[in-house]
């Protein structure tokens, strides 16, 4: 896993905002209004720059009862008359060998399994446009994939990995659907698993066309040690067109990837062109404003970077960052 990055990683579902993605339940201004991996649960104000810098066969459920049951049918016919005593033979008295105990599942199977679904999970939470795009599935296929979808919108937050893994069993049963690759990815990146959520992304984008995942993608690629990569993805023409907000991802990741190649000018040069002193007290201003300053002091311009923690923290009301905190740290240090 790469560093925490405060104030430098991209809201997850912050790009696609605009469009809805897959993980849960992602939609307008907050950073999971619009994702598979988030859409279960009730859509809330974005990551904050301080603290989070940062799918189609129905084999498995019914492959465990099957087996089961001819197992106990094999069982049956070896050991004899299920009470004991004489054989049909007359052999003696043979216990009888009940069925087989189950073997352990391998671990292919423990991925399409998935982790327990809690039955309070219907995948009616899910949002109506993911729910649209399960509609080619068989409609118990769809259910139990909408399900896994919803509980990994549930958990992105609480337990990003048991979220991954609700999406893995989502993309063991529908990995021809954008919107199930697009939740394994964003769960992939929100657990710590970059190379495996760049490569669900790229899927993702293959399938729809979509560019809405390029912030997470180049995160990814900062991760994995390739900032290079992530200045490139930044670079695409497409952001021209993406809203104030996704600009604003993407420029935390830009400036981020510069801070790793140790480019500090270049990085506060990517910031100032972002709308720093707009009004709005938005995460995505305060992030931006924290990343700012925080850039501010590693340049070693600590007057500059005290004025931009307070400007961060005047406009963070719901403590997203740690801005205040830095601010008293810088000012005891100058006194």
């Amino acid at each position: 896993m790469a560093e925490d990055r405060r104030g430098q990683r991209p809201s997850r579902g912050g790009a696609g905002a605009d469009r809805g993605s897959s993980a849960g339940g992602r939609s307008g201004s907050s950073p999971r209004g619009g994702s598979a991996a988030s859409r279960g649960k009730d859509s809330r104000g974005g990551s904050g720059g301080g603290k989070d810098s940062r799918a189609g066969d129905t084999r498995g459920d019914s492959r465990g009862g099957q087996r089961g049951d001819a197992r106990g049918k094999a069982g049956s016919s070896r050991g004899g008359y299920q009470g004991g005593g004489k054989t049909p033979s007359g052999s003696g008295d043979r216990a009888y060998r009940g069925r087989s105990e189950e073997k352990p599942r391998t671990s292919e199977q423990a991925v399409y399994d998935g982790p327990d679904l809690p039955e309070n999970i219907t995948g009616a939470e899910l949002d109506r446009g993911i729910r649209a795009q399960l509609k080619g599935l068989p409609e118990k296929l769809a259910a139990r994939v909408a399900r896994h979808l919803a509980a990994a919108g549930m958990l992105i937050d609480e337990d990003p990995e048991t979220a991954y893994q609700h999406t893995l069993a989502a993309r063991a049963r529908a990995s021809r659907l954008a919107v199930v690759r697009e939740a394994t990815g964003e769960a992939a990146y929100a657990a710590g698993h970059y190379a495996e959520a760049l490569a669900e992304l790229r899927a993702a984008k293959r399938m729809n066309g979509a560019t809405d995942y390029l912030p997470i993608m180049a995160d990814c690629h900062r991760a994995l040690g390739n900032p290079e990569q992530a200045i490139k993805l930044a670079k695409s023409p497409s952001v021209a067109n993406f809203s104030t907000e996704a600009k604003a991802e993407m420029t935390l990741v830009e400036a981020g990837a510069r801070r790793d190649m140790g480019q500090l000018d270049a990085a506060l040069r990517t910031l100032e062109l972002a709308p720093l002193t707009s009004k709005s007290r938005s995460a995505w201003v305060v992030r931006l404003r924290y990343a700012y300053a925080d850039t501010l002091e590693a340049a070693g311009r600590e007057s500059d970077a005290l004025a931009w923690f307070h400007r961060t923290h005047a406009i963070d009301s719901e403590e997203l960052t740690d801005a205040a905190a830095r601010a008293d740290l810088l000012e005891r240090r100058q006194s």
